[in-house]
């Protein structure tokens, strides 16, 4: 039996009453929401070491960090490092995207999911056209039913979720050719699956084996996440017909997952600018009939390559402040080149922040109590607890400690200035009646 299937049968899960601790709220909310579809929980039963989380309305903005080997780089003792600080960081997810050579792949999967206590997903039809290239000498190479293979290979070594490009079908291309685009699509697996559809001249069979892909998530207890093959690459392509086309088609896959008792999450863009971000939070949620909302970012400029962590957390403040749900880290390294341990730290501490912040006006249960303790902190000039209350206090602790060699009270920027010292002096406040 699904989470859903469960939810809906009034039972309540031993994952979902770890999610309501996890978030200080009553179980039944929990459950409520997975029966509705606006939280899913990805935990597939096969995933021994998930603690898991819940991802949607009403919970935390969650964060996810992308991992994985690839041809250049393959080794899956560097991937097992950045999950770790990944998760040390903070993230209730990791992707593992790894490529290069199969054999690899499945050992890094394998690998990262002996050792991930938090929820993993994966883009099956990565692997699908690496074996497609090794065996058969072309990424297009694979067929409908190698790609399954795939999907359900992954599902049984324990694979808690799944991007599937299921609305990149030969309509909504049929519409990216009419229309133009700058980029066309940066999508890599939606990319692939262009590739494969105009080399066959046949329909996607994710889209049209839909129901295949469905006993095979249902089996495990596999959360879809449909995903954004069409998401724009630049801030020009945002929110173009293109996209809303395959919006439209995920809005009627959720549906079909639930009847189904599969949860489904929907990913989303991309470079979208600031005044078009809300809209697109809004116009998912309305289509989708409120699934949780996964996005990449979303970037709000294309000029910023060596700090796109912080043009994607811009947006993604803004995104889930309108109702996104998990925020797709971008690291640094983004368009150039795969992301070392510090840029995965870096990437996930920026989306943290943008989480955080959005939590703040969504009201999400503990988020002003965070900020309030730290603002006494700051009263007090309790260094040892702003830093402790810190997103990062191994960083805040190490700039107090490089920025202030003699220990003075104050921090070194106002010093004898310190207008919290001098106003609390004159107005007689303390530490207590902070």
């Amino acid at each position: 039996m699904t989470q859903r299937e469960a939810a809906l049968a009034g039972q309540m899960t031993a994952a979902m009453r770890r999610v309501a601790e996890k978030e200080g709220l009553e179980p039944e909310f929990i459950r409520a929401g997975v029966a509705a579809g606006t939280i899913c929980i990805p935990a597939n039963p096969a995933h021994v070491r998930l603690d898991p989380d819940g991802f949607g309305a009403g919970l935390r903005t969650k964060v996810n960090a992308n991992i994985g080997a690839s041809s250049d780089f393959p080794d899956t003792a560097k991937e097992i490092q950045k999950l770790e600080l990944a998760v040390r960081a903070g993230a209730e997810a990791v992707m593992d995207l790894s490529t290069g050579r199969a054999e690899d792949i499945d050992r890094t999967r394998k690998a990262i999911l002996s050792t991930s206590t938090v929820s993993v997903g994966t883009v099956p039809i990565y692997q699908a056209t690496v074996e497609a290239l090794e065996g058969r000498g072309a990424i297009v190479d694979f067929t409908a039913a190698d790609l399954f293979e795939v999907i359900e290979r992954q599902a049984r070594d324990g694979v808690d979720f799944m991007t599937v490009h299921c609305g990149v079908t030969n309509a909504t291309l049929e519409r990216l050719k009419r229309e133009g685009r700058v980029v066309d699509i940066v999508s890599r697996g939606g990319a692939f699956m262009t590739g494969w559809m105009l080399h066959h001249e046949k329909e996607n069979p994710l889209y049209e084996q839909y129901d295949r892909l469905l006993d095979i998530a249902r089996n495990y207890d596999v959360t879809l996440s449909l995903g954004d093959g069409l998401r724009p690459g630049c801030l020009d392509d945002a929110t173009d017909r293109a996209q809303v086309q395959e919006l439209l088609i995920l809005g009627e896959l959720v549906d079909r997952a639930w009847k189904a008792g599969v949860q489904a999450m929907v990913e989303g863009p991309g470079h979208v600018p600031l005044d078009q971000v809300e809209a697109n939070i809004r116009l998912e949620k309305s289509l989708c009939h409120g699934a949780p909302f996964y996005v990449l970012g979303p970037l709000v400029t294309d000029v910023a390559p060596g700090y796109d962590h912080i043009t994607s957390a811009i947006g993604g403040a803004l995104a889930a402040a309108a109702g996104a749900d998990f925020l797709c880290y971008v690291t640094p390294a983004e368009h150039l080149g795969l992301p070392d341990a510090q840029d995965v730290w870096d990437g996930v501490i920026a989306a943290r922040i943008a989480a955080h912040a959005a939590d703040l006006v969504k009201g999400v249960k503990g988020a002003k109590a965070w900020d309030l303790e730290m603002a006494k902190a700051r009263k007090a000039l309790d260094w040892d607890k702003q830093i402790s209350l810190a997103i990062d206090p191994k960083k805040a602790g190490r700039l107090r400690k490089e920025r202030n060699p003699e220990g003075l009270v104050e921090c070194t920027m106002c010093g004898k200035y310190c207008a919290m010292r001098l106003v609390g002096e004159y107005l007689g406040t303390t530490m207590e009646q902070c």
